[in-house]
């Protein structure tokens, strides 16, 4: 599990197939300092796990599962990427739930700016991610915690604000780029939980049956 607040931009070493899967190189002098094998670390909003570490240079395989479902695949050498650890025990939640299993892609359509440094950005998203997106809620994109600021047809609007553009990859992007995408998972859970019960009976006392409710 992860907040969405970034910790460090690390710069992809390499990206290459290595039996079977894609492995992955990120070199990164602040999450990789207390990084071990096994750990989770989110990667442009992607959730992947620290297979090897020598020195500041983090590795991670990737799956078809995911390079498909998220831009990892179009990495290249050099590239700026948002890291974040898995979220401790003690530690404090500044963000929103994020799990970083992406839901898709989008596409920077629009990029300018709102005075005082602040950044109005449109995001092209497809059905199947726009559904969940609401006015004010939160979304993850490439991994960073960010409110809505309005819901258009086919996209939505973020609003950045300096720092946000100075400690995330948000503020190199630009109109084209493709950014990864996971929407509040507390909306999948209730469409699901809505779902499964709107064929009939009463809601309530399905709840009621269920322990949710008295």
């Amino acid at each position: 599990m992860f907040t969405g607040i970034t910790l460090s931009i690390g710069e992809v070493a390499s990206l290459k197939r290595k039996h079977g899967v894609t492995e992955l190189a990120v070199v990164d002098t602040v999450v990789s300092k207390d990084v071990q094998i096994g750990d989770s670390v989110s990667v442009n909003g992607v959730c992947l796990t620290v297979v090897k570490r020598e020195g500041d240079r983090m590795y991670f395989d990737m799956s078809e599962e995911t390079l498909k479902s998220s831009g990892a695949g179009a990495l290249t050498h050099g590239a700026k990427v948002n890291l974040e650890p898995a979220m401790s025990a003690g530690g404090r939640f500044g963000g929103h739930f994020v799990t970083g299993h992406i839901d898709g892609t989008g596409v920077i359509e629009s990029k300018r700016a709102a005075g005082g440094g602040v950044l109005e950005i449109f995001i092209e998203s497809p059905p199947v991610i726009q559904k969940y997106i609401v006015k004010k809620g939160s979304v993850a994109v490439d991994g960073v915690s960010l409110t809505v600021s309005d819901v258009s047809v086919g996209g939505f609007s973020i609003v950045i604000i300096p720092h946000t553009s100075c400690v995330t990859t948000l503020g190199l992007k630009n109109r084209g780029d493709s950014v990864n995408l996971e929407t509040d998972i507390i909306g999948k859970y209730v469409e699901k939980f809505v779902a499964a019960y709107s064929g009939g009976g009463n809601l309530l006392n399905k709840l009621r049956e269920e322990g949710f409710a008295r």
